[in-house]
């Protein structure tokens, strides 16, 4: 078999058990995808006037709550919440991981992207998951678990990057929220619970400290069973007043890399000195015209901010807002739309550190207007990627798992910080060191470095920083001076679509946050057209069918959270009915 192929098999495979599968794969889709057996529970619309915050769990968005009645500010904000969802939502997200922060300045009228994605280790090479024959692992479960998928965490170098430049309160007061909790002990939710028993990640029973705390005396922690955490009391206090030297030069970044490289499985290459010479980068946004709004995102190594423009480059072709939202019309565009952009993002955007990525060329009105002629009534099948000169990829061989977190913040002052954050596949690597859980990040580069001699953009170097599909969006107004829209998803490659199908309700439709968040969701990433189940959908297959697509009805479980900051000041928020989040401001 050659290596093309077997990436091709390794790939199809690891899409099948992620995102949905054959019909006859039914019983291992809905193993994967808890969410679409459990259906969706209605939520409302939040509306406050000073502030909110919407996040994946209640104690997360009390504890940024908390932070902005106090006088603090969105970053303040973010920190204490992504603490509490290290302890909260541990197989999302964590300070093990990695983020993209937006965050919008309302005195200067600024936008900013802090990069704080994960890195790979300096001794990491293109054959880090090649076996001595040179093939990828059969199962891509044995790249995942275990030490050498992890790469070096971000988020906490992001976070104290943005608290020294724009945070209000004291590094060491937004912490003391989680800390507290962990030591008394948080109510275990009903999600935390189902993804345990469904075995989502085998590496958790495999590695004695995820075993030990996920599933004491071999059984699942079960749903208000109230779990202490004073290991990862111990790491916060550090960090807290001591400031993330304590994770990248200190005893915690000393157990973290113990972790990874004494792994009971797939021992991993990440050292004292890969932490310790980690930084995250602010960097330039990725902003488009989209009719009358300008909608920003983050750049590569994220390729989120580019498709999900790139979609809504390739609609503004069309009379989007003549359609009815759940109509055949709506569907078949927007996939297209999809399969062009998914195109494009899969031969030529990784990170621009290492990589040239044709950021204008891919942006160009003119160019997305030319992508947009090539739908036509039946289904495109297989989308290509446009052609650009002196750019000489091969197609990206790594798939994406649908997990990871998002934060939604406006504050009193109008600042607002819009932040996907992520330790990529459910629980990670499994490994877990002071508490949390470590990222398997590495497996967001491409297993294979080249396909039949050509090299793939996103292939594995040392010290560069995988592609992502996290995709932080903030809307503006044409002028780009009022904020409008803050929001983003967790759900792997699908984020995209999620966030420019949110996007499309509120900006062609005029819904409101929330009832964009609730829309029954599609995607397509350039392979089958997927109908979320239960919803009307389903119904749409058929129809589908003759226009020549591989429809398929699957669970697409989205973590939507978002703002809307309306003409007269009133922050109206929305959290997805999919999973557990809440929106919060002063009023509720």
């Amino acid at each position: 078999m050659t290596r093309n192929a077997w990436a091709i098999a390794l790939l199809s495979t690891a899409l099948l058990s992620a995102c949905g599968s054959e019909p006859s794969d039914q019983q291992q889709r809905d193993k994967r995808e808890p969410e679409a057996a459990t259906g969706i529970i209605a939520k409302q619309a939040v509306r406050a006037s000073e502030y909110m915050v919407a996040a994946a769990t209640p104690q997360a968005a009390a504890a940024g709550r908390e932070i902005l009645a106090k006088g603090g500010d969105a970053i303040d904000a973010a920190v204490a919440v992504q603490a509490m969802l290290t302890l909260t939502e541990p197989q999302s997200s964590g300070i093990g991981g990695g983020a993209f922060i937006l965050y919008w300045d309302n005195a200067s009228q600024t936008l900013y992207t802090i990069d704080a994605r994960e890195k790979a280790p300096t001794a990491a090479g293109p054959d880090l998951f090649l076996d001595a024959n040179g093939q990828p692992p059969e199962q891509f479960w044995d790249a995942v678990v275990g030490g050498r998928s992890v790469g070096t965490p971000g988020v906490l170098k992001g976070l104290e990057l943005a608290h020294k430049r724009w945070g209000e309160r004291p590094w060491q007061e937004l912490f003391t929220s989680t800390i507290e909790l962990a030591e008394a002990g948080f109510e275990v939710s009903p999600r935390l619970e189902q993804l345990l028993e469904m075995d989502l990640n085998p590496g958790l029973r495999k590695l004695q400290a995820s075993a030990d705390y996920f599933y004491p005396n071999g059984q699942a922690l079960q749903a208000g069973e109230v779990k202490q955490n004073p290991e990862l009391a111990w790491a916060l206090r550090l960090i807290a007043e001591q400031g993330t030297d304590a994770f990248y030069r200190g005893p915690v970044g000393e157990k973290i890399v113990a972790a990874v490289q004494s792994s009971e499985v797939s021992p991993g290459l990440l050292t004292t000195e890969d932490l310790a010479n980690y930084e995250a980068v602010v960097r330039e946004p990725v902003c488009n015209g989209y009719r009358s709004y300008k909608v920003c995102g983050m750049g590569p190594p994220s390729s989120g901010g580019l498709t999900v423009l790139q979609i809504l480059g390739i609609l503004e072709n069309f009379p989007v807002a003549q359609w009815e939202p759940q109509s055949i019309e709506t569907v078949h565009h927007f996939t297209q739309a999809s399969r062009l952009a998914f195109a494009d993002r899969n031969r030529y955007i990784a990170d621009s550190d290492y990589v040239d990525v044709p950021v204008i060329n891919l942006l160009e009105k003119s160019y997305l207007a030319e992508r947009s002629r090539l739908i036509g009534t039946s289904d495109l099948t297989q989308a290509q990627p446009g052609v650009f000169a002196s750019y000489s990829y091969a197609d990206d061989q790594s798939p994406e798992f649908p997990n990871t977190s998002h934060i939604s913040i406006v504050d009193a002052q109008g600042n607002a910080v819009s932040m996907t954050t992520s330790i990529e596949m459910g629980f990670g690597s499994a490994v877990m060191a002071s508490g949390f859980l470590l990222n398997n990040q590495l497996t967001d580069f491409s297993l294979v470095p080249e396909v039949n001699g050509t090299l793939v953009a996103n292939r594995v170097e040392g010290g560069k920083r995988p592609r992502s599909s996290m995709s932080p969006t903030m809307v503006f107004d044409r002028s780009g001076e009022q904020l409008i829209h803050v929001v983003g998803s967790p759900g792997g490659a699908r984020i995209i679509n999620y966030v420019a199908q949110t996007l499309i309700g509120l900006l062609d439709w005029n819904m409101n946050m929330q009832q964009a968040i609730d829309q029954p969701h599609f995607t397509n990433l350039n392979n089958y057209t997927a109908l979320e189940a239960d919803t009307p959908m389903a119904e749409l297959v058929s129809k589908l069918k003759r226009k020549g697509h591989d429809a398929r009805v699957t669970g697409l479980n989205s973590g939507l959270h978002g703002i809307t900051i309306e003409a007269d000041g009133t922050l109206l928020g929305g959290a997805d009915p999919r999973r557990e989040g809440v929106a919060l401001g002063e009023r509720n």
